[in-house]
């Protein structure tokens, strides 16, 4: 096995050796790719139409049995089984006689199993060396290596190599490294194996081990000279044809010896087994593959990598043609986002590797970051959220690559410890900590990735992230100083049921308001009956529909739903009835959680409708098993709180990142479990003049959607409170966020204060109509272009009632309510 050399470094023409020209393959084979830039092909490829219904017809025209038996259907599958394993090493030009295929899970599954039988190999245990671009499941490896580990750069290994002769270990060694970096598509020097094996003469206790998982994906990885080969290849089948999800070890068998020391046996790798009495067992001898695969094989996963390979071959040719491909297009994605510049001519993107176009140094994977035109990092989860908005899919955070991500982005272990004590975790949002990103944007390219694919992530970084003025936007807004706008309360609307429909409070009742929000905003939940976590309106639009109705004459909340052939609809009291409730026993976590973070609800219990006819009714509107789920507020006797516990992770890292926190926890009773809620339920303002903005953007932006009005209501945005100008005073006193420049508001009779906090980070629930339950991305995508800040969409104002004492003078009523028609008195920061 050796590198590619020079002649075989230039890329062929777009799709060269492809069965079908690329958009007429992806149309007959890839349906689910249209209308979808799907660009994360090094988490896994996308499977073909063909190679499902070829593993179908299989299914449905033969009996598989399990292979160990004698039966017909038994022999089959290990006929079928022995077949697939001749055509594995077909592939990588592996000689049968030189080596062996083990089938396991995946490629983490190969790495551990080479790891738990060198762990056994030797009482002293053994001694590990790894590449810092490695996968996090190669690394964890040393965690097992008795006699140490090291990390190694490319320098050291090479240096490491010089030195091997010079010294002698009777205990083994391993040396494992990836063929390519899944983070940035580094590819990296093959000949390490054999330079290894010469350097120790061939028969020392030093073996290699490959992790080849992300370098097959896309290129020909060749075994034919088993002198050059790794002793242990690991791989996954899904990353090459996208089905089935199994991986395979292939073993070099003149290294098999250390892996026949594995002291774990399953069933099917040992020939005789004395259960009792005497610790004695004789393990198969036939095959490496017998002696390692425990348990009845995966077999049917196996006959589908048959049709995967026929099928995989019928329309790329080889591999050598799928690598052409790949490559000449990361070259042009690496031209194009290279070439990207803000009007002021800084860099948009950041690109952690540049060398595209030679097959011998690079993959089709490209690591990246954005940058505004002040030189700032834009969070990764923010283009993420934006990317899938535009129904373009890649990845972000670290990718299971922490040592080259940590190396790309300038981090050290120690700085790394300390954002982890603070809070730091992997695949959260924070995204940017001490002026540094915390993680990557990768796109990575398949075989069947086309020109459009690439013209999408390229205009969709041109439109949102590529800015050609100066001014994007202005969160205190100037004012006319001679301009006093003065304000009323046009709408009050709640959310009874979270993620649900809203309800608007009837003009002329005045409506109780809490620290934590308005009375009975967000005070139930839908949850799902299996897991306990919330449902979300992203995941499950239909929510949208789900519309309650407070009748505070009656004392009941009214859900109703229009189904298909009739309207359902669902009452309950609104009086807190102990025993109609149930305690949840399952634990959630609460995501696309609202408000700002000195206003968090403190953490209390949520129970669950005992009622079946509850949980039936929601079931049947939404599809899938989910409750009706109350907070116990409203019955202080039932939350019975510990106090104030140390603060947890999360509060540390909002410490650590300047967000003050205020958060509590609720104490169990003995025998009971309670379902734990942190949820922000602070109010809501939103300003009808900044909708009125972003309505006249969206109209003028979006063509006519078939039966969708482009008007895009205040309640689309779940605001609280909808605030107006007063009508004589809009011709000359709109303006839109000005809401922005407030600092605090009094609003109604008894002029109660509200202080100001953050914005709202918005998200896709933004993009679920609220009336008719269907996806309209036209919206958040017109607040992308307009309100970012940080990389950060915002619209409206989070609020809650002031903690000081009232400004007025006037004593503080016990029971605080507003109305629509209130006027509404804000104040402006720095005055």
């Amino acid at each position: 096995m050796t590198d590619s050399g020079p002649g075989k470094c230039r890329h062929g023409s777009y799709g060269q050796g492809y069965y079908l020209d690329v958009d007429a393959l992806r149309k007959q084979e890839y349906p689910l790719l249209n209308q979808t830039t799907y660009l994360d092909h090094a988490g896994t490829t996308v499977y073909a139409k063909s190679s499902i219904t070829a593993f179908s017809h299989d299914m449905q025209s033969s009996l598989f049995g399990n292979p160990h038996s004698t039966s017909v259907s038994s022999q089959l599958s290990t006929q079928r089984t022995e077949r697939v394993r001749s055509r594995v090493l077909h592939f990588f030009n592996a000689s049968p006689d030189l080596f062996d295929v083990v089938f396991v899970a995946n490629a983490t599954a190969a790495i551990k199993l080479v790891a738990d039988s060198f762990q056994d190999s030797d009482s002293r245990g053994f001694w590990y060396g790894y590449h810092i671009d490695s996968h996090t499941s190669v690394i964890g490896v040393r965690e097992v290596a008795k006699m140490g580990y090291q990390c190694f750069h490319d320098a050291d290994v090479d240096a490491w190599i010089a030195e091997l002769g010079k010294t002698q270990s009777r205990a083994p060694r391993l040396f494992a490294f990836p063929a390519q970096s899944n983070m940035n598509g580094r590819r990296l020097p093959l000949r390490w194996c054999e330079q290894i094996r010469s350097a120790v003469g061939g028969g020392a206790n030093v073996f290699t081990l490959l992790d080849a998982a992300s370098f097959v994906s896309t290129a020909a990885l060749d075994l034919g000279n088993a002198n050059a080969a790794p002793d242990f290849t690991a791989l996954s089948f899904y990353k090459i044809f996208g089905f089935p999800d199994l991986g395979a070890l292939i073993v070099r068998k003149s290294a098999a010896r250390i892996l026949e020391r594995r002291k774990f046996f399953g069933g099917g790798t040992v020939d005789m087994v004395i259960a009792s009495g005497a610790q004695w067992h004789a393990k198969k001898e036939a095959t490496i593959h017998e002696q390692l695969e425990d348990g009845t094989l995966p077999f049917h996963s196996i006959i589908a990598l048959d049709a995967a390979m026929d099928t995989h071959e019928r329309l790329y040719g080889s591999m050598a043609n799928i690598s052409a491909h790949t490559g000449f297009l990361a070259k042009r994605v690496y031209d194009r986002l290279s070439a990207l510049t803000h009007f002021n001519d800084k860099k948009v993107c950041r690109i952690y590797q540049s060398d595209y176009g030679n097959q011998a140094l690079q993959g089709p994977i490209i690591a990246f970051n954005l940058r505004n035109s002040r030189d700032e990092w834009i969070p990764k989860t923010e283009v993420e959220k934006l990317a899938t908005l535009k129904n373009i899919q890649l990845r972000s955070g670290s990718v299971c690559n922490p040592g080259g991500t940590a190396r790309s982005l300038g981090w050290l272990g120690a700085e790394l410890r300390h954002h982890y004590a603070a809070g730091l975790r992997c695949g959260d949002d924070h995204d940017i900590l001490g002026g540094r990103p915390t993680g990557i944007l990768r796109v990575s390219l398949g075989a069947m990735t086309n020109q459009k694919d690439i013209d999408s992530l390229i205009e969709f970084i041109e439109e949102f992230y590529v800015e050609k003025g100066p001014h994007i936007l202005s969160l205190n807004p100037d004012m006319d100083e001679n301009i006093t706008p003065q304000f009323y309360v046009e709408s009050l609307t709640i959310f009874p049921i979270k993620g649900c429909g809203a309800f608007k409070i009837p003009k002329g009742r005045r409506w109780e308001i809490k620290r934590d929000g308005l009375l009975w905003d967000q005070e139930w939940h839908l949850v799902h009956h299996e897991t306990g976590v919330p449902l979300k309106r992203t995941e499950h639009p239909q929510m949208a529909l789900v519309r309650p109705f407070l009748d505070i004459d009656r004392d009941i909340l009214r859900v109703t739903c229009d189904a298909p052939n009739d309207q359902l609809s669902l009452e309950l009291p609104l009086a807190w009835n102990d025993n109609c409730m149930t305690l949840m026993t399952t634990p959630v976590r609460l995501s696309c959680q609202k408000g700002s973070a000195s206003a968090y609800r403190d953490r209390l219990c949520l129970r669950a409708y005992a009622s079946p006819m509850v949980s039936t009714f929601f079931t049947q509107v939404l599809g899938v098993p989910c409750t009706l789920a109350r907070f116990s507020s409203q019955d202080p006797s039932l939350d019975m709180r510990l106090p104030q516990l140390a603060s947890t992770w999360k509060d540390r890292l909002r410490s650590f990142t300047r967000e003050a926190s205020s958060t509590h926890r609720s104490k169990r009773k003995i025998g009971q479990k309670y379902l734990l809620l942190s949820s922000e339920t602070s109010t809501l303002i939103v300003s009808r003049s900044s909708v009125n903005s972003l309505n006249e953007i969206v109209k003028a932006n979006t063509e006519q959607a078939s039966g969708l009005s482009k008007v895009i209501a205040a309640d689309a945005f779940q605001g609280n409170i909808v605030v107006a100008e007063q009508p004589s005073e809009l011709e000359r006193a709109e303006q839109p966020y000005i809401e922005d420049k407030w600092s605090s508001v009094c609003i109604g009779q008894d002029q109660l204060r509200f202080d100001i906090f953050d914005p709202c980070l918005r998200c896709q629930m933004l993009c679920v109509s609220q009336s008719m339950g269907l996806r309209r991305n036209e919206v958040l995508a017109a607040l992308a272009k307009m309100r970012k800040v940080d990389g950060k969409t915002l619209f409206g104002r989070y609020t809650a009632i002031s903690t000081s004492a009232a400004k007025t003078g006037l004593e503080e009523p016990s029971s605080k309510t507003i109305m629509v028609g209130d006027v509404v008195l804000p104040s402006y920061q720095n005055h």
